[in-house]
């Protein structure tokens, strides 16, 4: 696994308005990782993601991703897949391919054929006339064929059916760059855990839980049981 830190977080503040979002948010990551972004609905998760990504510029802080504030480069290294899809209802799965490889130069197109195809979706079919765990499929897909240092995955399950849940984990596992990070936001904890190197937990705007799993699993315990103690109030 290699040491390099691609993401690194100091004091990141976010306000809407007299809101305060994100409270003095600090950690880092190293290469190599797959971490679990954990925590309630309006905890400050997405605002993370989102300035991450450099959709919100207005914060205050230090964010780093490979040594780099959020700018194009750093958006050129990461494989983004938001919870609402963005792919306009009339594209086919061909489409989304041929739009992928004219504006990603790292996009693998013959490696996402297959997976679709692995997926059992037909590449001609209308997004419109697909099912939500179909279209989540082709997403899934459509991000894993970059070769991305950063991979940010938004609720990647929340339309997959529970029988298909592991065989989506595990295509994640096999098909990302092996020296890349992936950071998870889930709510489907006890489906995702055991692909986790770590697990960040974030309540209220603030860091509650920074962990490796390993740390969690010597202590006894699942981290959908540590996350239900931390957030016992919230069930």
């Amino acid at each position: 696994m290699s040491s390099n830190k691609i993401i690194s977080v100091s004091e990141l503040k976010k306000s809407y308005g007299r809101k305060e979002v994100l409270k003095g948010v600090s950690f880092g990551a190293q290469s190599g990782q797959i971490i679990g972004l954990l925590g309630p609905n309006g905890c400050g998760k997405t605002t993370l993601i989102k300035i991450l990504t450099g959709l919100i510029k207005d914060y205050d802080g230090d964010v780093r991703v490979d040594n780099e504030e959020p700018d194009a480069y750093t958006k050129s290294i990461i494989a983004y897949l938001p919870e609402k899809s963005y792919l306009p209802d009339w594209m086919r799965p061909v489409d989304a391919l041929e739009y992928f490889a004219d504006f990603y130069k790292d996009f693998d197109r013959p490696k996402a054929e297959k997976m679709l195809l692995r997926f059992g979706l037909d590449l001609k079919q209308k997004l419109k006339t697909m099912s939500k765990g179909q279209q989540e499929k082709l997403r899934l897909a459509l991000v894993l064929c970059r070769k991305a240092k950063l991979y940010i995955l938004d609720e990647p399950l929340g339309g997959v059916d529970p029988a298909a849940r592991s065989h989506i984990l595990d295509l994640i596992m096999e098909n990302h760059e092996k020296d890349s990070t992936i950071l998870i936001s889930t709510h489907l904890i006890s489906d995702v855990e055991y692909i986790f190197d770590r697990v960040l937990m974030i309540n209220n705007g603030q860091v509650v839980i920074d962990s490796h799993v390993d740390e969690l699993r010597e202590k006894g315990k699942t981290v959908e049981e540590v996350f239900k103690e931390v957030f016992s109030y919230a069930w």
